[in-house]
């Protein structure tokens, strides 16, 4: 056993002392660079660097060079960039925020409500008579009052026939018929209902009863 090592725990074989690390079959004392301290462990280089260094190929503990707008990273060992502030190369570049724009998430930037990206600024949304901003991220930004829809980028008035009421569904004309009638034409005229029959869920259209089928715009019964 050389000098310096010690029977291990479990087993016939010997291992070096903590502060040791074996070397060509010897025990040699561990060297701890500057700006490092001793673990005290028998396992790993035996020494970390202080906070706010870092380790090179095991031989050195380097300062950490924080740069303009940067802060040391809480693990002392790297460097970030403050809010506001972009990461490029070794240095923290101060974000340039265009008009009618705020910072998110660190670096990023969005246009404040009212404006849309459009290449590297922020310009107005342009809202049509009788519409109003939606606050939709995706998509178009700004939709129609209630009693107009969407044409050709402007807000239409929708012309609603008596026995209907206003239907704001992406398709369709802007309007529905009333329960018990149905579209005809440009209006909502009265549902005939057949005997044996009735209206079904929409309310616009019927079909027959229990044990009848429809037979030329009649309901007769199954055979």
């Amino acid at each position: 056993m050389p000098e310096n090592a010690s029977a291990e725990r479990y087993g016939d074989g010997w291992e070096c002392n903590i502060g040791y690390r074996l070397t060509d079959e010897t025990c040699a004392a561990i060297v701890v660079p500057e700006n490092a301290y001793k673990t005290n462990r028998s396992y790993g280089s035996g020494w970390e660097c202080h906070h706010g260094f870092r380790k090179v190929e095991d031989v050195a503990c380097v300062a950490v060079v924080v740069p303009d707008g940067g802060f040391l990273d809480p693990s002392g060992e790297r460097w970030r960039c403050l809010r506001g502030f972009l990461k490029v190369n070794d240095t923290c570049q101060e974000v340039v925020l265009p008009e009618n724009a705020f910072l998110v998430d660190g670096s990023a930037w969005e246009c404040a409500r009212g404006f849309e990206k459009v290449d590297e600024g922020c310009a107005a949304i342009k809202v049509p008579i009788n519409g109003y901003l939606n606050g939709s991220r995706y998509g178009q930004p700004w939709s129609c009052e209630r009693g107009f829809l969407e044409m050709d980028g402007l807000c239409e008035a929708v012309a609603i026939p008596e026995f209907a009421y206003f239907d704001a569904s992406t398709f369709g004309e802007g309007w529905k018929c009333q329960r018990g009638y149905e579209v005809r034409g440009e209006g909502c005229e009265t549902i005939e209902i057949p005997a044996n029959a009735h209206l079904d869920r929409s309310g616009n259209r019927w079909e027959c009863n229990r044990n009848f089928q429809k037979s030329k715009g009649l309901c007769v019964l199954k055979n």
